[in-house]
């Protein structure tokens, strides 16, 4: 009985280990075959899973988005947290309305720039911020529905 014992063990850990061992293959393949925009190679799981979503291209990184507030550029930056069950309802309403609207809105993943939060002052996600020659104009956080967004849009002078 206790032979059975140690031998079920012994093959629960061996399969655990080589299932870890799978995930971490597959999401290194993940990375390394996709357009990693986040220029470093430990991400979150969530951010993982979306490196080929369409709703979350077009991502800035915090430096970047310094550079061009430092120079005084206006840009429309959606910060957005990909565990947010808010941002994963708000996205996909998003990011096609501002295509429609011909507005290039720049997404930053606060999950994986945590300093994001503290510089940017974001209380929560979902937060859709204008800068308006390098400084904060209009912002709009939480969930929202098409209509709101097209409004904070309109009412800002974004849509072309």
């Amino acid at each position: 009985m206790k032979k059975k014992m140690i031998i079920f063990t012994v093959v629960l850990v061996v399969l655990f280990a080589g299932l870890y061992f799978v995930v971490q293959y597959k999401n290194n393949q993940a990375i390394d075959d996709s357009e990693n925009p986040y220029g470093k190679t430990d991400l979150h799981q969530a951010t993982i899973d979306q490196l080929e979503d369409p709703n979350y291209q077009n991502q800035i990184l915090p430096d970047e988005l310094s550079k061009k507030l430092d120079n005084g550029e206006s840009l429309t930056v959606y910060f957005y947290d990909p565990t947010c069950p808010h941002c994963r309802r708000t996205t996909p309403i998003l990011v096609p309305l501002a295509e429609e609207l011909g507005i290039d809105v720049k997404k930053l993943n606060v999950l994986e720039f945590q300093d994001a939060w503290n510089t940017y002052a974001i209380e929560g996600t979902p937060t859709l911020i204008h800068f308006e020659n390098g400084k904060e104009s209009a912002r709009i956080s939480g969930g929202k529905t098409e209509e709101q967004l097209r409004t904070f849009f309109e009412e800002n002078g974004l849509s072309k």
